[in-house]
């Protein structure tokens, strides 16, 4: 897959393209079926996806809560298993966003990237101050020569499947509500960092990553499953993760820290990326290390049995 930054100096195998537009934060179900129309748009055209970074909310609202479900590289990875072969993540700038609808159509999708054909979801709102709606884009299209298909809102057991559904059901601890909107395991993806090596000394050895900037699950433990993205150690594992900030030792930056089943090795700097199968428990305080340590040979013993039934 290719990635495509720029709309105005692109590469003549880049133009042409049948594209999805839109954030596709988590590239949940509903993501997934307006990139299968773009594909039977124009079946023989490369299938694209045009997405924004910073995503605009970032962008306008810089200091508001963490709300995303997976950074960029996340992101390209799973529209990459999607068969998506150009990536146009376009610079989210005051000059994007200054763009009525018209320019954008004209300047962007038409002469900039010469797209082919387009879909965006009933709800698209494009342009400044998000005054262009996907009927304009339709209007703009026959004008200017590309297509245009509008998807309907998905539903999923009566209700509409969308990124902010899929937050609540993490918020409260239900990463398989989570998953079945999604389409596939909610993943945190990111690199291995240093810690304070406190799980080694307690017999259960972490891999630490941040949760900067992404929207936290319910703080406590999980079963998870984990994959080493690259490194010597790459493939698949199972686990048990925590998410939150560590009570017992007074944290305060929430984190999550994964123990890998039956591993032995370095897995400082590798890329990680960890899905969320099901809540085990709160995070919780506990009198001394002994009832900590009972607690999580209880917590992977769970999360083995949760696994061991996928």
């Amino acid at each position: 897959m290719r990635i495509i930054r720029d709309f105005q100096f692109i590469e003549p195998q880049d133009r042409g393209a049948s594209v999805a537009i839109g954030n596709f934060d988590g590239v949940h179900i509903g993501h997934q079926s307006v990139i299968e129309l773009a594909r039977n748009a124009a079946p023989d055209a490369p299938l694209g996806v045009m997405t924004f970074e910073p995503h605009p909310r970032e962008y306008f609202a810089p200091a508001a809560p963490p709300f995303r479900l997976m950074r960029c590289n996340a992101r390209a990875h799973r529209l990459e298993k999607l068969g998506v072969k150009k990536l146009y993540e376009l610079p989210f700038n005051s000059a994007l966003a200054g763009l009525t609808p018209e320019d954008f159509a004209s300047n962007v999708i038409c002469d900039g990237l010469g797209l082919s054909h387009v879909v965006v979801g009933a709800d698209f709102c494009f342009g400044k101050g998000r005054s262009g709606t996907a009927d304009d884009l339709v209007r703009f299209g026959q004008q200017m020569g590309f297509g245009v298909t509008i998807a309907p809102l998905m539903e999923r057991s009566e209700n509409i499947v969308s990124s902010t559904a899929i937050r609540t059901a993490l918020t409260e601890g239900r990463p398989g509500d989570a998953a079945t909107m999604l389409g596939h395991w909610h993943r945190i993806e990111g690199t291995v960092i240093g810690g304070e090596q406190r799980g080694r000394e307690l017999g259960f050895p972490t891999a630490n990553m941040s949760i900067e900037g992404l929207h936290p699950p319910k703080f406590g433990v999980y079963a998870v499953l984990v994959d080493v993205l690259d490194g010597p150690h790459q493939g698949s594992y199972q686990g048990a993760a925590s998410i939150g900030v560590r009570p017992m030792f007074k944290g305060e930056v929430p984190n999550i820290e994964t123990y890998l089943f039956d591993f032995s090795g370095d897995l400082y700097g590798a890329t990680l990326s960890i899905a969320l199968v099901e809540y085990l428990r709160p995070e919780l305080t506990f009198d001394n290390l002994d009832g900590l340590i009972a607690q999580m040979d209880a917590d992977c013993g769970k999360a083995r049995a949760v696994l061991a039934a996928l």
